[in-house]
């Protein structure tokens, strides 16, 4: 499945990067779906699984006493009609249509970092519109089912409703934990994620759990604001790379 050196530590890098994202560095969870994207195409999404689903199991517990699950509950119902309109969407999508179609997605999900960062009083006005609830759990339901990158659209929704930082980890540890436990057995029978591709994620998991043990870490000793628009730029150089060079 994987080929060179070049391409293990790609996918090494991916793994490190999903414990760093699920450990608080939220705008890193953009570079294992881009590098994933390189490496398998179209069925990166059904290898990624797997592994955020470990991120998210090891994550949970760390945040359990800070939210409860009211908040998935009303997000649920549009999130899995996005998730069905996505799982349509992916079944239908030609392999060429991968990468500029996960590309696309990256480049949204950056523009929604910029509007949460300099836009937020119009965030705000649309938390409280009557279908913004619905919209955001709808995209993210098609956003996660297609490139698994839905954690901005999540985080933009739940911050515009003045969620505080750690009770948004810690609704997010859920909604992603159950989302992705759903995806899972659809990821399968696309053959997506098959036996070979569980033995990759196997190999990756000490990757995993390092880089959520370093992100724990590093998040006392970086600048997250530093940090997040370094990601930013190179999510968009991703993007742009797969959208127009894939």
């Amino acid at each position: 499945m994987i080929e060179g050196l070049s391409g293990w530590l790609l996918v090494g890098f991916a793994a490190v990067c999903v414990g760093l994202g699920k450990a608080g560095f939220s705008g890193l969870g953009l570079i294992p779906v881009f590098l994933m994207a390189e490496l398998f195409g179209k069925a990166s999404v059904g290898v990624l699984l797997p592994m955020l689903i470990v991120a998210d199991l090891s994550v949970y517990p760390m945040f359990r006493r800070h939210a409860s699950w009211a908040p998935v509950w009303a997000l649920l119902p549009p999130a899995l009609l996005g998730m069905a309109l996505g799982f349509l969407l992916l079944k239908a999508m030609p392999e060429a249509w991968a990468k500029p179609v996960i590309g696309s997605l990256i480049l949204v999900m950056v523009a929604l970092q910029l509007v949460k960062r300099f836009a937020p009083a119009l965030v705000h006005r649309l938390a409280h519109s009557g279908g913004f609830g619905m919209a955001a759990g709808g995209f993210a339901g098609v956003a996660t089912t297609i490139a698994n990158a839905a954690g901005p659209v999540f985080q933009l929704y739940f911050l515009a409703r003045q969620l505080p930082k750690m009770e948004l980890i810690g609704v997010g540890a859920r909604f992603f934990l159950l989302i992705n436990l759903i995806k899972l057995p659809f990821m399968g029978g696309l053959s997506y994620t098959t036996t070979e591709s569980l033995w990759l994620n196997l190999k990756l998991v000490p990757l995993i759990l390092l880089g959520i043990f370093a992100g724990r870490q590093l998040l006392q000793l970086i600048s997250q604001r530093v940090f997040e628009w370094m990601i930013v730029g190179f999510a968009v150089l991703a993007g742009v790379r797969l959208l127009f060079f894939g």
